[in-house]
């Protein structure tokens, strides 16, 4: 039976240094999975990547799994950052409006470090199952289903939870695949139409 990964750090920084130290290991182990891949990516390559002791690296996580674990969940916190700005402004728009604004902000997070992003969703399942992961799933979800219910007079479906996994698992699937396997074609003006695109899918959906 193959050995569950252990994702946890061993211990969390609190002070200024060791915070810095941290923070200088998790970029690191970034930049080897980015450049040189998840496999490339040991213990004793990212300590020399960082200019960190290889004791201290152990003194703050238990292997490059959790090394990894906490490059997502960074990146994670990064995309929600970008998510929940862009959302303020949706809870007042109509709806063709407020689901070109969802699938824009997809796209925009989307394109957040995308080398990384690439990486990271090869990475996942190698790690093992991140309870970070369904959170932020869990919170789109949310936030999608929170502007339904707001809007139901103008809908033309019943079951606002079956339609909000639809279509954020929708706009989740075309963004997703749009910026990071065909980025190349997807540039300037056929950006705004994949948005427009988009957005006219999910509306029509929610319309019935």
């Amino acid at each position: 039976m193959a050995r569950k990964p252990v994702i946890k750090p061993r211990k969390i920084a609190t002070q200024e240094r060791s915070r810095a130290t941290v923070d200088t290991l998790i970029e690191a182990t970034a930049r080897i999975l980015v450049k040189e891949g998840f496999d490339k990516a040991s213990t004793n390559r990212i300590a020399e990547v960082a200019g960190v002791s290889i004791g201290s690296l152990y003194q703050y996580f238990p292997g490059k799994e959790a090394l990894v674990a906490a490059v997502i969940e960074r990146h994670q916190q990064q995309i929600m950052q970008t998510v929940r700005s862009g959302l303020m402004r949706v809870s007042t728009q109509p709806l063709e409006q407020a689901m070109r604004t969802f699938v824009a902000i997809a796209v925009e997070a989307h394109r957040h470090d995308p080398h990384l992003h690439r990486v990271l969703a090869e990475q996942i399942p190698r790690v093992g199952k991140l309870e970070k992961l369904e959170i932020f799933s869990r919170e789109n979800f949310s936030l999608f289903r929170a502007y339904l219910e707001g809007t139901r007079d103008e809908l033309g479906v019943d079951d606002l939870e079956l339609a909000s996994f639809v279509c954020v698992t929708t706009i989740e699937a075309l963004t997703h695949n749009a910026v990071l396997h065909h980025s190349k074609v997807l540039t300037g003006d056929r950006i705004e139409a994949l948005i427009d695109e988009g957005a006219r899918l999910v509306t029509g959906y929610l319309k019935g």
